[in-house]
């Protein structure tokens, strides 16, 4: 707990801590969904961890798994005999990929079942939110399956009208009875209103794990920089859909396991240009909307693929390439918590604005963060290239001043700093009317802030009343 605090995260996300059988499952394959795994303890001792989580001002999301179970006789599967939790019919009753029954949402005995399952984990154990896992697989009645494999709804459609049912009802009856919870939707495809309320016809989730940006972003991350400016498009098209749903930009387990590499290995280039890499990377997605996970192990640049059978490889942190990621991450938290603009308006488009997202020759964006009060500016590049001279366009005459470089010699970089503040020009750039010109280090994020000068905070300040005079 001193380490998530100290490296300033929010928050923790546990995957399932119900009982399983099968450590390789990772937890997704639940056989006790009213009990925490005796691997760590008892129940009680679970309550005083996540206790001490909320002492420390750390909030808990835990992993939840109400899309299928596993056939162990010991589990729900033919409970007492018969198909009791789950469909008669293998068509709509299995998923053959994961060899795992589906639960019957229409049954009220089922339905009730989980819902009072969520609750349970929410209202006992006081988790302060749930990431739904594989809604997506119960959306979809053809999910994983070929011709002949699934049976279509009443109407002949492909959507399991029960398991929409069944999670609009859940979503509701959370919503009211515990107020303020997080209900995250792990869902992969375009279905519409996965957040939007269910008396809006929605789903009723509040936010939404972000699929999409996530594998157009490490597309495009691992290419050469010599080829990005091919697939520019993947780095900006997230923002064309971003207002559709509360999303959550992820940086999964999913994404460091079965040969796909750490995050670091992701990464084009040599070693240098790795870690160069991979601070720009979570740069851009700390700037972008959205809120952000990362799988633990990611913020000190672990080498290996994350295994359930052993512990992360702390003993990297002896070495200063990794003790300099590390504090990077320690520092991006910081400064994310402290400003505003990364957060306050993430699902509301006035929180952000390109100031140049075409620039794929370059392969330089640069964009506008805002809260109600304040502005952040960002440059990425992601090209090996220094600029010296950069050029990009600002909303307001003034003095920009630097207040964060990935590309600093503390975290590892090559020291391509803005040491001055940036005085603003009267020349039309990037469709405004004034611009600025900064250092743009190689494969690095700089953010700048506008300073406000006396007299502009004085323009803003209320004139004082005076008393009328009498007649």
């Amino acid at each position: 707990m001193p380490y998530v605090k100290e490296m300033g995260f929010s928050h923790i996300e546990l995957l399932p801590v119900e009982e399983h059988p099968f450590d390789g499952s990772w937890g997704y394959q639940v056989t006790g969904y009213y009990a925490p795994t005796s691997r760590y303890g008892t129940p009680a001792m679970f309550k005083e961890f996540i206790d001490t989580c909320h002492q420390n001002g750390i909030g808990v999301i835990l992993d939840w798994v109400p899309a299928h179970f596993p056939k162990d006789e010991f589990g729900l599967g033919r409970f007492d005999g018969t198909a009791l939790y789950e469909h008669q019919d293998p068509r709509r009753g299995e998923h053959l990929q994961w060899g795992t029954y589906i639960f019957n949402y229409g049954r009220k005995e089922v339905s009730n079942f989980l819902i009072a399952n969520a609750l349970f984990w929410l209202d006992e154990y006081h988790i302060d939110g749930l990431r739904v896992d594989a809604v997506a697989s119960m959306l979809y009645l053809d999910f994983c399956k070929n011709d002949g494999e699934w049976a279509a709804n009443e109407y002949g459609g492909r959507e399991n009208l029960e398991a929409v049912e069944f999670i609009k009802h859940m979503n509701s009856i959370v919503s009211k009875r515990l107020p303020g919870t997080m209900m995250i939707a792990e869902e992969s495809t375009s279905w519409e209103g996965v957040t939007k309320s269910a008396d809006d016809n929605g789903l009723g989730f509040t936010m939404k794990w972000n699929m999409g940006w996530m594998n157009d972003f490490l597309f495009y991350i691992k290419k050469d920089p010599i080829y990005r400016k091919y697939h520019h498009n993947n780095l900006t098209f997230g923002m064309a859909y971003n207002y559709s749903e509360n999303f959550v930009l992820v940086l999964s387990h999913d994404e460091v396991v079965h040969e796909k590499s750490a995050m670091i290995g992701k990464m084009p280039g040599d070693l240098w240009q790795k870690y160069a890499n991979l601070r720009l990377s979570y740069g851009f997605m700390y700037g972008h909307p959205g809120k952000k996970l990362l799988f633990m192990g990611g913020e000190f640049a672990q080498f290996n693929e994350w295994s359930e059978s052993r512990s992360l490889d702390w003993h990297l942190l002896r070495y200063k390439d990794h003790q300099q990621m590390q504090q990077y991450m320690k520092d991006l938290n910081h400064f994310y918590l402290s400003e505003s603009a990364f957060w306050q308006q993430d699902y509301d488009p006035h929180g952000f604005t390109w100031i140049e997202c075409d620039d794929a020759e370059s392969s330089v964006v640069s964009f506008i963060r805002r809260s109600q009060d304040k502005e952040l500016y960002f440059i990425c590049n992601f090209t090996p290239e220094t600029y010296e001279d950069f050029r990009i366009g600002v909303p307001f005459a003034g003095t920009y001043k630097e207040v964060f470089n990935s590309d600093a010699e503390k975290y590892g970089g090559s020291g391509v700093v803005n040491k001055k503040a940036a005085v603003s020009e009267k020349m039309p750039w990037n469709h405004y009317q004034n611009s600025i010109r900064v250092k743009v280090p190689p494969l690095g994020m700089v953010v700048l802030e506008r300073k406000v000068t006396e007299e502009a905070k004085a323009e803003k300040k209320p004139a004082k009343k005076t008393e009328k005079k009498k007649a």
